[in-house]
């Protein structure tokens, strides 16, 4: 054990720079994952047929094991950071699609209702009474992908 520790101090700098390397691309992949899955989610909500398939899709995507997925990517955007967070970004999208989606569908529809009554257009519903009430189910994805990474 004291090899170990020997080593993890001569190599202080290297294992720092590479867990902020590490920190960066997890960041930058799940940063693109909420953006792209927060809009995906929302569209979904709006055009429900769609949601089967395309929940399915993002299904397929996260059963690939990861160094398959790095394996396909490989060959066509070679080694480097794009490659991971790509993979990083596929792995994240599903729980961020899925929640938001079904944050914003089990939103009660007199709520709905009632803000529409209000004068609210659907884009002010959305913004000020759907995303709100569905913060909880769409935060929990959130905790669920970053402790996972």
């Amino acid at each position: 054990m004291e090899a170990f520790w020997n080593f993890a101090y001569q190599r202080r700098y290297e294992i720092f720079s590479q867990t902020l390397q590490h920190l960066y691309l997890t960041t930058i992949a799940l940063l693109l994952a909420v953006a792209l899955g927060l809009a995906i989610g929302v569209l979904l909500s709006r055009y429900r047929r769609w949601s089967a398939g395309v929940l399915g899709l993002l299904g397929v995507i996260q059963t690939i094991p990861s160094l398959a997925l790095l394996g396909f990517m490989l060959p066509l955007l070679g080694i480097g950071a794009l490659p991971a967070i790509i993979a990083l970004f596929l792995y994240a999208l599903l729980p961020i699609v899925r929640n938001t989606f079904t944050g914003i569908v089990e939103v009660e529809p007199s709520v709905i209702e009632a803000a529409r009554g209000m004068g609210m257009s659907y884009r002010q519903v959305l913004q000020q009474v759907e995303i709100p009430l569905a913060l909880p189910i769409i935060l929990r994805a959130f905790a669920r992908r970053w402790s996972s990474m």
